[in-house]
């Protein structure tokens, strides 16, 4: 069997097996089964990049509690947002999802666009989100493709390994070919595929003894070659780094009241090396995420 002459049937076989587990085994996240806004879909597809889904839920309760549609986040203040953001990791994303939301407003009468090519000209919104929003919020009949997705398609259909890195033509390929006819088992395929990936065929420990696909998994049966080569990269170490020393900056100011300052001195005294501090707060001030005084005080963007 080849990625490019995989048999109908087998596809019919995979969509039939992975339906069933997701019935049993889908994870009752509070964006699913049709409980939240296209709006609010957006919001978990931004806050879930780089982040497991169990950190997300909290944060994704609180905020939409908040800024339950785009106009809401819009008028909200950026001090605001970084601090709801709290510990999501990689908080610009936070400012982009806010610029984003003043488009929806402006441009869009507050609702969220349905086409491809207006996803993707909002800012922060790229190829997969645009995606993930057209078929878990829309029930549009398109292929979302992740890290897990495309792990779990090019072993089960392929049979080898994914390597990671950018998404390459044969795998939007394989993605178009497998999935289902209709718009509605579309978006169960995507969905269900996407949490196998996350809990059961996982990059370095697939747990193929619990897999609804395993009987059929062209990667099980040549004996899982190059199993957990998938990183591109090795995984890079926290600590001592400068996400550290950005997000100990942050946690430092989400407690002020808004417009207070944290002043220099004890903004010298967040870590003990000077010169990665100065850079940390450079590249924090450019990235919009505080503000620095002439002084050398600093706060959160108002």
């Amino acid at each position: 069997m080849t990625q490019a002459k995989i048999e109908t049937a087998s596809f019919g076989r995979a969509h039939r097996a992975l339906g069933a587990w997701w019935e049993q085994y889908a994870r009752d996240l509070p964006w699913r089964f049709g409980r939240s806004t296209p709006w609010g879909v957006l919001v978990c597809e931004v806050m879930s990049q780089q982040t497991q889904m169990s950190r997300v839920v909290p944060y994704w309760q609180d905020w939409m509690r908040m800024w339950p549609d785009a106009a809401a986040l819009a008028n909200a203040s950026a001090a605001e947002v970084i601090t709801a953001w709290g510990r999501l990791g990689y908080p610009r994303r936070a400012l982009r999802l806010k610029e984003c939301a003043v488009q929806v407003r402006d441009r869009f009468n507050n609702e969220l666009p349905q086409t491809y090519d207006e996803l993707i000209s909002l800012p922060g919104i790229g190829d997969y989100t645009a995606s993930a929003v057209l078929s878990f919020a829309y029930g549009q009949r398109v292929p979302v493709l992740d890290t897990n997705i495309r792990r779990v398609l090019t072993r089960v259909f392929a049979g080898v390994e994914s390597h990671g890195g950018s998404t390459k033509p044969q795998d939007r390929e394989l993605a178009q070919e497998a999935l289902p006819e209709g718009a509605e088992a579309a978006a169960v395929w995507n969905q269900a595929t996407m949490e196998l990936g996350a809990l059961v065929c996982m990059a370095k420990s697939p747990a193929c003894q619990e897999c609804p696909l395993c009987d059929m998994c062209a990667f099980l049966a040549a004996g899982r070659p190059g199993l957990g080569e998938g990183r591109t990269r090795p995984r890079q170490r926290f600590q001592g780094t400068d996400r550290q020393v950005r997000g100990i900056v942050l946690a430092a100011l989400r407690p002020l009241d808004s417009g207070q300052t944290l002043p220099k001195e004890q903004v010298d005294e967040l870590w003990s090396d000077a010169a990665q501090l100065g850079s940390c707060l450079a590249s924090l001030d450019e990235d919009g995420l505080i503000e620095i005084e002439p002084g050398g005080a600093i706060r959160l963007p108002r």
